[in-house]
């Protein structure tokens, strides 16, 4: 049997940890459009096929540019449930037991949608989730880097009566020129407020992007991260802090920052002991869920079923559920490696 067959088989069926999600970014062209006609909002697209066809990035500006256009059909509680309700449903039929989703309320609130409109839609659907198909679930509220420090500041605040549905704090959106140094001050404040904190860096941005998010905005992951091999001295602190990084295939070639998947640094990062985990980040504009995310670097890296495993395994310890909650997880993939050797 053909190799490729025989490992995507492999990830098809491993219980999968998802730790980078957007989950305006899972907006699939036909939801769309159905919840652009149920609240009267026109799009600049005529079908979907014209949607998927803009699908063609130059850099994370140019997908930008459409992500934000499709966010401003979301107006309701109701919007928010079925976006996320659809994410899950897809996750589960990839065998993704556990995911962090990431939200940008100022994506919304700017619009004049109400905080609680956007993550009350989004909670009673991870919740239900939870119940219906045993998906658990934290989520992470993101501040856009390209607005300013005050609406980062007001978002926080509005966020904290919430704060027993959203586990922690990121940044995200435009990373070139808004170094993480500039939210140095709001993550303190979410740090004493009790949240973990997490950012993307080393995307686009520098490493020193990432050592900024390390040193100033002490995070518990990087999301992204693939630039810190630029800095030898990074990667050993990174190695010896044992910094989970958020590696997303899929996006990173479609927003070409690699040209080619065979050229992807994931491999060399883990010979070089950094934490590597696979997601999807904004699977409905970048090609594929997990599964295909997986299976793309797998096959562009010939990975094996040990470096599978390895990773699925450090997604696990990477997460924000519990101790005893990790230990139930890792069983769940010894006990597929085990079987599938």
């Amino acid at each position: 049997m053909n190799n490729n067959i025989l490992i995507e088989d492999f990830i098809n069926g491993i219980p999968k940890v998802e730790l980078h999600l957007h989950i305006e970014g899972t907006f699939e062209p036909e939801l769309m459009f159905q919840i652009a006609k149920r609240n009267n909002v026109s799009i600049k697209f005529n079908s979907v096929r014209e949607l998927k066809d803009a699908y063609s990035f130059n850099n994370l500006q140019d997908f930008l540019n459409i992500y934000y256009e499709g966010a401003n059909v979301l107006l309701t509680q109701q919007d928010f449930y079925d976006l996320t309700n659809a994410y899950l449903e897809k996750i589960h039929s990839q065998n993704v037991h556990h995911c962090e989703i990431f939200f940008d309320p100022q994506t919304h609130t700017k619009r004049g949608v109400n905080f609680e409109t956007i993550i009350s839609g989004i909670h009673e659907a991870l919740v239900q989730a939870k119940e219906e198909k045993g998906i658990s679930s934290n989520l992470i509220m993101c501040f856009l880097r390209d607005m300013d420090i005050e609406s980062a500041f007001n978002t926080l605040e509005e966020a904290i009566p919430f704060k027993n549905w959203i586990k922690g704090v990121g940044l995200d959106s435009a990373e070139v020129g808004n170094p993480p140094s500039k939210f140095k001050d709001v993550f303190d404040r979410a740090r004493a407020a009790g949240f973990i904190t997490v950012a993307h860096a080393g995307e686009e941005g520098p490493a020193e992007y990432v050592r900024q998010a390390l040193d100033l905005l002490k995070v518990s992951r990087i999301d992204h991260g693939n630039k810190s091999l630029d800095d030898d001295k990074l990667v050993d602190d990174l190695v010896r802090l044992k910094m989970p990084l958020t590696i997303c295939p899929l996006s990173n070639h479609k927003l070409r920052v690699v040209a080619d998947l065979k050229n992807h640094p994931l491999k060399k990062m883990m010979d070089r002991g950094l934490a590597v985990t696979i997601n999807s980040d904004d699977p409905a504009y970048f090609g594929g869920y997990m599964n295909e995310n997986y299976n793309a670097i797998a096959n562009a890296l010939d990975l094996s079923k040990e470096d599978i495993y390895t990773i699925t395994k450090n997604s696990i310890n990477a997460s924000f559920i519990s101790d005893s909650d990790k230990l139930i997880m890792h069983q769940k993939v010894d006990n597929y490696m085990e079987h599938n050797k």
